[in-house]
């Protein structure tokens, strides 16, 4: 098996699949949406972006990001705001871990190697217990012996303890989802799910209109009008520049994306009145 087949990853959002269903075209990305226990969904990615050839490449030939940087620009972009974290898993045959986002504050993650050997800080766990909500004691536990030497553990087993503590939050991951798997046996697995549905990439402008939507009738809600709105859109526009520049420096299209999508939160924040007027007219 080449390196390339034992790639895998997903995305677990902490919302229902009707609130993911209005921010996940955003992605651009043929993804598979089922839900995935109490308050999560999980999104599988139809394509590998991450991987090389024609498909996988930038307009320049470079070669494709590597998942992590693709799951980590992902997170980012639906987590930009939304009310809700969401967590990439991801691992090839190297590696093997996780990215979670939540609004504007920096991604937390943690490595394991392929045999198990933790390559992360202890720090991270506890920022991810506190960002979940997850119990200071036990939960941060449970995740600390995860960053523990462990000679039984290989990285598939590190990723099912990570999960195994999120169960206590909700989490469920519907059979056939099992971390370490490969993208296409993921694929498969989401496919038989009866509940699972397909979703697909659309216009920036239509999605962007449609998330808007989705959030003024959440807890953001009382921020997307007014000068509060205008506030947020110019935090959003200031902070995507410079992420999207270091994303480019690093050559990571996942980063220059999430910084992307900042700047288009942020500008049609600042236009959301007129966006909003013209929906009602259509």
């Amino acid at each position: 098996m080449d390196a390339t087949s034992r790639v895998g990853a997903l995305l677990l959002c902490r919302a229902q699949p009707e609130t993911v269903r209005t921010v996940a075209p955003l992605l651009r990305e043929r993804m598979l949406l089922a839900p995935a226990g109490e308050g999560w969904s999980v999104l599988v990615p139809e394509g590998k972006p991450w991987q090389g050839g024609p498909a996988g490449q930038s307009p320049g030939g470079e070669a494709a990001d590597p998942v992590d940087r693709v799951l980590g620009g992902w997170a980012t972009a639906l987590a930009v705001g939304s009310a809700w974290p969401v967590l990439a898993l991801w691992w090839d045959g190297d590696r093997a871990g996780y990215t979670l986002a939540a609004g504007f504050r920096r991604p937390v993650g943690y490595v394991w190697l392929a045999d198990g050997t933790p390559a992360g800080e202890d720090e991270a766990m506890r920022t991810f217990a506190e960002r979940l909500g997850l119990d200071p004691v036990p939960d941060v536990q449970a995740l600390e012996a995860l960053t523990r030497p462990d000679p039984e553990a290989d990285a598939r087993a590190r990723l099912r303890g990570l999960l195994a503590v999120l169960t206590r939050i909700g989490l469920q991951l519907p059979p056939g989802l099992d971390p370490g798997e490969p993208s296409r046996g993921l694929t498969a697995g989401a496919e038989m799910r009866p509940e699972a549905e397909r979703i697909a990439g659309t216009g920036w402008r239509d999605a962007v209109k449609a998330e808007l939507a989705a959030v003024e009738s959440g807890s953001l809600g009382p921020w997307m009008r007014g000068p509060r709105a205008r506030v947020l859109a110019g935090a959003q526009l200031a902070a995507g520049l410079p992420l999207a520049l270091w994303g480019a420096g690093r050559r990571s299209g996942g980063w220059v994306f999430a910084g992307a999508l900042l700047m288009v939160h942020g500008a049609l924040g600042l236009a959301y009145d007129r966006i909003r007027d013209e929906g009602a007219d259509g």
